[in-house]
């Protein structure tokens, strides 16, 4: 009760602060509390799905380090964890899925065969919890991807095997949908490139394209689901050249009238990832983004509350975007406790939110459409020190949510009575 008491004490000061500088907290906090972040659930399994008892993350350029004890086995067992998960951070939040987190009934279901019934089970858990689903086609993980090529592979009966699945997964998506009344985003990322130089680029990309065109031929209510189209630089080997380059998904989602994903990993770590959010949003009516944090490029460590992910929610925030910008996370770290993980990088990203909104953009502005520079400049400095964070465990504390760190040892407990008694 005294602490309750000293945060609410902090709150009022910070209000009056932002007050004086045009901001009213209570209203920002109203705006923070309807952005949903869609979690990741293949952070509490390292990516491994539920294919089969021993699955396990597999080629794709991608992989999981770290042997930290306690992941989640089963689907009930990763429901558990989000639902801890999800007692720990404050805002309405969502579920993102990928194929291979069906529930097979202990059957091999292969990816061209992978249907709506698989997820009924999660859908009626997200009826239950209170949460909506995102979801995401698997093209990684799986025979037919083990040479490096799915949609892009010159084999005609394997670019068709991935047709499928994308197409299925689509209509899962629309399924989700329905079931839950908002709408789905479906991704779509495949790690088809080359690891030495490529003679025949232009190939690999007319088959993507071609592919494309086939998965989106059925069109779908987009109250029900959107389409969104991800990109990558490079990855383990794929190194020399990627197919699904973000020139090439730019280009095609624009045509095409489809989302960009930018994964702030997938760019060169000079790029400016909140500098492409204004940009792509002049040609694409809405923009997808998986935050993660690149630790010497695509490592997808934890996010947390550094300039990149403060500069990407200013950038949505100044720009007026928050009803066109869907906030995602995108990284599986397995070397540490993975609930924990969760919970450190939605929060950060919703601190990093706060922050941007607690601007008085409009007064910037101003100083920005007068010349006056200097101002500006001097404004954003004095910004960095208001007390947005008694703002925030204020907001938790509104929303019946630990504030401050104390949430560490709820953390704590929960591995010492589950997760730590789980066989690896």
């Amino acid at each position: 009760m005294k602490n309750n008491q000293l945060i609410e004490k902090a709150y009022e000061i910070a209000q009056e602060q932002y007050s004086a500088i045009g901001i009213e907290t209570t209203a920002v906090l109203k705006i923070l509390e309807n952005v949903p972040i869609s979690i990741h659930c293949w952070q509490g399994d390292d990516v491994g799905g539920f294919e089969k008892p021993d699955a396990s993350l597999s080629g794709g350029g991608i992989q999981v380090t770290g042997n930290y004890p306690g992941k989640a086995r089963t689907v009930a067992e990763l429901r558990m964890d989000f639902e801890k998960v999800l007692s720990l951070i404050p805002g309405s939040n969502r579920l993102n899925l990928h194929a291979i987190y069906g529930e097979f009934g202990g059957k091999v279901v292969d990816r061209d065969e992978v249907e709506a019934k698989h997820f009924q089970g999660w859908v009626d858990w997200a009826k239950k919890v209170g949460i909506k689903l995102d979801f995401n086609a698997t093209c990684f993980s799986h025979p037919k991807a083990d040479d490096g090529y799915t949609l892009s592979h010159k084999d005609k009966s394997i670019r068709d095997f991935w047709i499928e699945h994308v197409q299925r997964c689509r209509e899962i998506s629309a399924f989700f949908g329905r079931e839950l009344n908002d709408v789905t985003i479906h991704d779509i990322w495949i790690p088809d490139g080359s690891k030495d130089e490529l003679v025949d680029r232009f190939v690999h990309r007319s088959l993507l394209k071609d592919s494309l065109d086939k998965i989106f031929q059925k069109e779908y209510n987009p109250s029900e689901m959107k389409d969104a189209l991800e990109s990558k630089l490079f990855g383990i080997g794929s190194e020399s050249f990627v197919v699904g380059s973000h020139d090439f998904y730019l280009g095609y989602a624009a045509a095409n009238k489809k989302m960009v994903c930018l994964d702030n990993g997938h760019f060169h770590p000079t790029e400016s990832v909140a500098d492409k959010v204004s940009s792509v949003l002049q040609f694409t009516d809405e923009v997808l983004l998986h935050l993660t944090r690149g630790v010497r490029w695509d490592s997808d460590h934890v996010v947390t509350l550094n300039d990149q992910i403060t500069a990407i929610m200013h950038e949505i925030v100044r720009a007026n975007a928050l009803d066109r910008v869907h906030l995602a996370l995108d990284f599986f770290d397995a070397s540490i406790n993975r609930v924990g993980a969760w919970v450190v990088g939605t929060r950060a990203v919703q601190k990093a939110l706060l922050f941007a909104l607690l601007e008085p953009v409009e007064k910037l502005r101003e100083y920005e459409n007068n010349g006056q520079y200097f101002e500006r400049l001097a404004f954003l400095e004095e910004l960095k020190t208001k007390p947005f964070g008694a703002v925030w465990d204020y907001y938790c504390l509104q929303q019946g949510v630990i504030p401050g760190e104390d949430y560490i040892s709820e953390i704590q407990s929960y591995e010492r009575d589950v997760t730590s008694k789980r066989n690896s």
